[in-house]
């Protein structure tokens, strides 16, 4: 169910990666077609789920050809990820949790700070949380931090070229954005920051990585 544009590069390539989530992907992918800014495609990596959700995307991708359709057998979120950029044909990548969503003005808001700024190549940072605001400690597990302090992966927005030269996500049991986030600034890369709320991430999702790992 993939089929790119040829005459069409698209500013933003939105990547989601999703395993058994279909009841929570209708939230991921109505808050993209609410966007107010519409140069973007979306690839939905599918992990493997055998929960409907090729039913349900197949829906998506029928009436708006912005979306597209990725499945492979199992292989964890990171290398879904990894596929999902590889899929992808825009400028810059960014992702979108199955289960989290965007404030309308997310993706104009950060192509107005890419343009203003063309040296950035890893735009991150402007999230807003529902739920438990700590996760554990990447360093010692046995120990809570606030997710301010953390890089949070799904408000990455990095340069293709740049992503697929350091090789994406690593596979990690537990980390996968900081570990993302430390080779990027290991090679060199421009980063920015900014402080705009819109990427709403729920941490009320029992099925979440780091829910299940406070366990």
């Amino acid at each position: 169910m993939i089929s790119i544009d040829k005459n069409k590069i698209p500013f933003f390539s939105v990547v989601i990666a999703s395993y058994n989530r279909s009841a929570k992907l209708v939230r991921a992918l109505d808050s993209l077609l609410n966007q107010n800014f519409d140069d973007w495609e979306c690839i939905i990596a599918d992990d493997g789920s055998d929960d409907g959700t090729f039913n349900l995307v197949k829906t998506y991708c029928d009436n708006d050809k912005r979306f597209r359709y990725l499945y492979h057998s199992n292989r964890k979120q990171a290398m879904t990820k990894n596929a999902g950029i590889l899929a992808s044909s825009g400028y810059f990548v960014t992702f979108l949790d199955s289960d989290d969503e965007y404030e309308s003005s997310h993706l104009y808001l950060r192509y107005k700070l890419l343009t203003q700024n063309p040296d950035v190549e890893l735009l991150h940072g402007g999230v807003r949380i529902i739920g438990n605001e700590y996760v554990p400690d990447i360093n010692n597990p046995s120990k809570k931090i606030h997710l301010n302090k953390c890089v949070i992966g799904g408000s990455f927005f990095i340069c293709k070229d740049a992503a697929l030269k350091f090789g994406g996500f690593d596979d990690v049991e537990y980390g996968d954005d900081n570990v993302f986030y430390n080779k990027a600034v290991k090679h060199g890369l421009v980063v920015g920051k900014t402080e705009y709320p819109t990427y709403i991430y729920h941490r009320d999702s029992e099925d979440s990585l780091c829910n299940i790992r406070l366990v």
